[in-house]
């Protein structure tokens, strides 16, 4: 039995959604890779534990529930769908496009805003999943496969934040901001991103390297150990590092990713280093000067979120304050290079 056949016998849902289809505005419970490793789950289970195969049955008809309900409100995409000052229309991308960050959210639709609450709850879901993967025995790889699908959650999450964030560049490219406002419609539309896929293996594995590139602080990590962990990475990846980490709130913004730290942590770590006479200094000895622990852990992803969200709150800061220090993430810069690279390719017609 799959997770579709125990739905059916349920008969608690009507419809499953399966994959976006062109006139489809449904979102999208699992993708098809994750639905395949919902079956795995089933499949372990059904011997294993059935009560276990139940509850992990009852998480998913859930998230079924709350998309059906989402579901339901208007599309992204119909035009009148956001209404503006004045009593006038107009689509979602093009208030996107135009719109602040504070109108933004009594502004937005009832769907952009629900559906965040979705991903949160799939987040869960596929969190608790993963737990009794670990505590039933699963093989490595199917307990590998859900940690990255759970992964892939949190940066849908975080790519929705991204997006805000690029929005709000007011010397953002016009044609790419238009770019990022569609991308940004089709997540809500569905909860999937087709940056995702590509985007968030790489950031996890810079984000899981960084032990081995950043062994000491009080300088930026030098051209060759990014080169050596560009080499693992895809291209777009290396294109980035080669064109982009010369630019100062890049190099500052990939400083404070890698070292698990703030602009302003490390700078007090350099003025320490340099009253001490001192090249660099120990991971175990940064408590004893900024006061706490570096956020490097990579065993949650909640953790990766975390410090995401404390890096862009750190730069939105600073540009309200006019302060020294990236004014974006490491994160808002790949995404942006992405998008400005898609632009570049359709130019060139290729």
């Amino acid at each position: 039995m799959d997770i579709d056949q125990f739905l059916n016998e349920t008969h608690t849902i009507d419809a499953t959604p399966q994959a976006p289809q062109q006139t489809s505005t449904d979102i999208v419970v699992l993708n098809p890779e994750e639905r395949a490793l919902v079956n795995r789950v089933f499949e372990n289970l059904r011997v294993y534990s059935p009560e276990t195969m139940v509850g992990v049955a009852t998480r998913v008809m859930d998230l079924e529930r709350l998309a059906v309900s989402v579901s339901r409100y208007p599309s992204m995409h119909e035009r009148g769908i956001v209404a503006v000052p004045g009593g006038q229309t107009e689509s979602l991308v093009e208030t996107l496009c135009t719109i602040g960050d504070g109108e933004r959210l009594l502004s937005l639709p009832t769907k952009a805003i629900l559906g965040q609450g979705f991903l949160v709850a799939k987040f869960h879901a596929f969190s608790a999943i993963t737990k009794v993967a670990v505590n039933s025995f699963f093989s490595d790889s199917d307990v590998q496969a859900l940690r990255q699908a759970t992964l892939n959650v949190m940066f849908t999450l975080m790519a929705e934040d991204v997006y805000l964030s690029l929005l709000d560049d007011p010397n953002l490219n016009p044609d790419v901001r238009r770019d990022v406002a569609e991308s940004l419609a089709e997540l809500w539309e569905h909860r999937l991103d087709q940056h995702v896929t590509g985007v968030a293996p790489v950031l996890d594995a810079v984000w899981n390297v960084r032990d081995k590139i950043a062994p000491n602080f009080g300088t930026m990590v030098g051209t060759s150990e990014l080169l050596l962990i560009s080499i693992a990475l895809d291209d777009s990846w290396q294109k980035f590092i080669s064109t982009r980490i010369g630019a100062p709130d890049v190099a500052t913004a990939m400083e404070e990713f890698l070292f698990g730290l703030s602009f302003e942590d490390i700078s007090l770590i350099r003025k320490e280093l340099k009253s001490r006479g001192m090249s660099a200094i120990g991971r175990d000895e940064v408590p004893g000067i900024v006061g706490h622990r570096a956020a490097l852990s990579n065993e949650d992803p909640k953790i990766f979120y975390r410090a995401y969200t404390q890096r862009r709150n750190n730069a939105n800061a600073r540009k309200r304050l006019g302060a020294s220090g990236p004014k974006k993430t490491l994160e808002d810069h790949y995404m942006q290079f992405i998008f400005e690279q898609f632009r570049e390719r359709q130019k060139h017609g290729s």
